[in-house]
């Protein structure tokens, strides 16, 4: 495993990773391919590349969350290579080592709005992480600890009583932020944290992250397809294409120098 200079681990570390989805038994081609690289502290990583072309499931493994249930249940299968959070090996992880994860990782997904449960209230949803991890945490701390994190994200407190429902899209994505930050992460990964949302709330995300960046151990992984974004948060950038990296390393140096002819068609379709 790659480190630092002063013999820490990298809070991301990705080596040779190859992964597949499983639905009902079947597994499907490879989503990733032999893909490596590492995301020091103090670090963001921008990751862009075409629909589909395995950037949402890099994400969700550094998640930790390669089972998902219900309607659209997939498993994604780790099938060569590792990856590893904050020193936990995601190949073979146990629940226990997964609750450490989630714990210490925020992860927005691409749905993340939409996840919210709409019979609850914003108090219920920011507090909920906490006493799923100790039912017998202090009601008002936890209070406190939502105040907090909705402040942080640019919602007035009377956004507390409301349900999901009531809200706008931009205001239900700042919940859901605000929600993954709950427990003091120091790795975000964050899946089009700005997509299809107004510049308010884009402001919001980038604040939130600065902020994050001023912690030594933080570390974040955002998939986007807005280099504006990138460029405002000081990212290197891995272009991700048919499931392999193709491009990485600074913006400018990426795309100026193009090593494969998509990172070329996407300079030009992104104006870069």
């Amino acid at each position: 495993m790659k480190t630092h200079p002063a013999g820490e681990a990298s809070p991301i570390v990705v080596q040779d990773l190859s992964a597949q989805y499983r639905t009902k038994g079947r597994v499907s081609g490879y989503a990733l391919r032999g893909v490596s690289f590492e995301v020091r502290a103090g670090e963001v990583l921008g990751v862009l590349g075409e629909s589909g072309g395995g950037k949402s499931t890099l994400a969700r493994i550094l998640a930790g969350e390669l089972v998902r249930k219900g309607a659209g249940g997939y498993d994604i299968r780790i099938s060569g290579g590792d990856a590893f959070v904050n020193g936990v090996a995601l190949r073979t992880i146990s629940q226990a080592k997964r609750n450490r994860l989630t714990f210490h990782t925020a992860y927005l997904a691409q749905d993340a709005n939409d996840r919210l449960e709409r019979s609850s209230t914003v108090a219920e949803l920011l507090q909920q992480p906490i006493f799923a991890r100790d039912k017998r945490f202090d009601p008002q701390a936890a209070q406190n600890r939502a105040l907090t994190v909705l402040d942080a994200v640019s919602l007035p407190l009377a956004v507390m009583e409301k349900y999901p429902y009531e809200l706008s899209d931009g205001q239900r994505q700042r919940v859901a932020l605000a929600r993954a930050l709950v427990l003091g992460p120091n790795v975000l990964i964050a899946d089009e944290p700005t997509a299809g949302i107004d510049v308010t709330v884009r402001d919001t995300v980038l604040r939130v992250i600065t902020q994050l960046r001023q912690d030594p151990r933080f570390a974040g992984l955002v998939i986007t397809h807005d280099l504006a974004v990138l460029r405002q948060l000081g990212a290197k950038v891995a272009i991700v294409h048919d499931g392999v990296i193709v491009g990485y390393g600074e913006i400018d140096d990426v795309f100026r120098n193009p090593d494969h002819p998509y990172v070329s068609r996407l300079a030009k379709a992104l104006g870069a």
